[in-house]
């Protein structure tokens, strides 16, 4: 095969009073990369707290460039089928799409255009929020941008039937240092999400949201750190590439 495969699992615990360092699911990855710069992100994602339970199976392909081009979403929540959608981005004509069917909502076809250039399809894999990173400008060294994506559901767990949201939320590059996981010893860059929209993310706030990612261009989620309401963890327990 001429394409170069990395996969990995990533460990989700919550740090909530009377559950700390207790597992509530976890996520296992594999990315493809592709010798014209493409990249396939495939992901399962388990969340077993809080209820109810949430399984969300994604596959997102960006083209040469980090440009967002089809997102493909199947969502299962508290063991019944939620809903299952099919984004895509035209970047000749700047058009969105998507393709949606769920038993709350039924079918239903979405068109709009993207309205200017956008840096992502949000995923809700937390791998994929440390590969948006990747469109940071680490050479200038700490600093903020606003970050703008196209997400399948504004849901802080991505637990609602796939539609097209947009969401702008601010990302900040902290610098570089170390950091030992289960996985082993990483040179990372630390990234932080922030959002200070007036509307938050899905009409509320999402807290201060902290990633370290590897210090190369595969971006490998290797931890995070939320707290606010959520006080979660996320750890990379397994790597190959």
């Amino acid at each position: 095969m001429k394409h170069r495969t990395v996969a990995g699992t990533i460990r989700y615990t919550s740090m909530k009073p009377g559950m700390e360092g207790m597992e509530r699911g976890r996520e296992r990855f594999k990315f493809t990369h592709h010798g014209d710069g493409s990249v396939i992100l495939r992901a399962s994602c388990e969340i077993e707290e809080p209820d109810p339970t949430v399984l969300r199976d994604v596959i997102y392909h960006l083209g040469p460039g980090m440009v967002p081009l089809n997102l493909h979403v199947h969502l299962t929540v508290g063991d019944a089928y939620m809903g299952s959608g099919w984004m895509r981005h035209d970047p000749a004509t700047g058009t969105l799409e998507c393709e949606s069917e769920s038993p709350s909502l039924g079918r239903i076809s979405q068109s709009r255009p993207a309205e200017g250039a956008f840096d992502a399809f949000g995923t809700h894999p937390v791998v994929g929020d440390g590969y948006l990173a990747r469109a940071m400008d680490v050479s200038r060294g700490p600093h903020r941008r606003l970050m703008r994506v196209f997400l399948p559901s504004p849901d802080h767990r991505g637990a609602t039937p796939p539609l097209i949201a947009e969401v702008k939320i601010t990302l900040e590059y902290v610098g570089e240092t170390e950091k030992t996981v289960a996985a082993g010893t990483f040179r990372c860059r630390h990234f932080r999400f922030v959002d200070d929209s007036a509307d938050g993310m899905g009409g509320k706030t999402h807290p201060d949201y902290d990633i370290f990612v590897t210090a190369d261009d595969d971006c490998i989620l290797v931890y995070g750190s939320i707290d606010g309401y959520m006080m979660n963890r996320y750890e990379l327990i397994e790597l190959e590439r």
